[in-house]
């Protein structure tokens, strides 16, 4: 099947990325295997290929704007809540030097992410079936990454709790969010603090071709976190930290 190239094409642009046809073409399959599988099982709400490009692809790629590195350092990353793979997957396709480990508490989504892993023959990218607050209480994973994504549409206070626990001192949590996450970013400045981390930038911009904002809320994790974090399952929910 042939696919229009454009947009994407020009959204890469935008971001200042450059791909070869071979990673496009991994893209494109990437984008067929999403939209066949989410015929059995709900992966996305968006199959249509120019918003699986804008909302999904060009959305993880962006991160680009706020750690302008990823092609040149050997970053170690987990995409915690990766459901599809958004933007873990992207972020490898597009930066095969990049480490990283997609985390999802579904083992079906896991499956899934597998199949593409081989599909693509991606390297150095493992998919692992976990819940954060049990993940991260593991020395495989606690402060260990270099850095920590996550698009899941937690409340940035309780994904503090989940991320901040994988990120290495020095390293970075980047969560995608809405462009109109202002007051949520000013409510979970106590839990950022509380959990090693300090904000350091806000990054406020429209999706290539739409009228979609977002922000890419950066924050650096400037001394560990307490080991008592994150509590037990289903508490960061019900009582975020205030």
């Amino acid at each position: 099947m042939s696919y229009d190239l454009a947009k994407f094409k020009h959204g890469l642009e935008e971001l200042r990325i450059t791909l070869t046809d071979h990673q496009i073409e991994q893209f494109l399959q990437y984008y067929e295997m999403l939209v066949e599988k989410n015929k059995v099982m709900n992966l996305t709400g968006i199959t249509e290929y120019e918003e699986v490009i804008q909302k999904h692809f060009l959305d993880s790629l962006s991160l680009i704007r706020v750690i302008p590195t990823l092609a040149e350092q050997n970053f170690k990353i987990i995409d915690l809540g990766t459901g599809a793979g958004f933007p873990g997957l992207p972020l490898k396709i597009a930066f095969p030097n990049l480490e990283i480990t997609l985390m999802d508490s579904l083992n079906k989504r896991i499956n899934f992410l597998n199949e593409v892993i081989d599909k693509l023959g991606l390297e150095k990218v493992t998919a692992v079936h976990g819940r954060a607050e049990e993940m991260a209480a593991n020395i495989a994973h606690r402060q260990q990454y270099d850095l920590c994504v996550s698009r899941a549409v937690s409340n940035l206070a309780v994904l503090c709790e989940y991320c901040l626990p994988f990120v290495a001192k020095g390293g970075t949590f980047v969560s995608y969010k809405s462009a109109d996450s202002d007051a949520e970013i000013q409510e979970g400045k106590k839990a950022i603090s509380i959990l090693g981390g300090k904000l350091v930038n806000i990054d406020k911009f429209k999706l290539p071709d739409s009228d979609l904002g977002r922000a890419l809320v950066c924050i650096k994790k400037v001394k560990d976190t307490p080991k008592k974090y994150p509590r037990k399952a289903g508490t960061p929910a019900k009582l975020p930290l205030k």
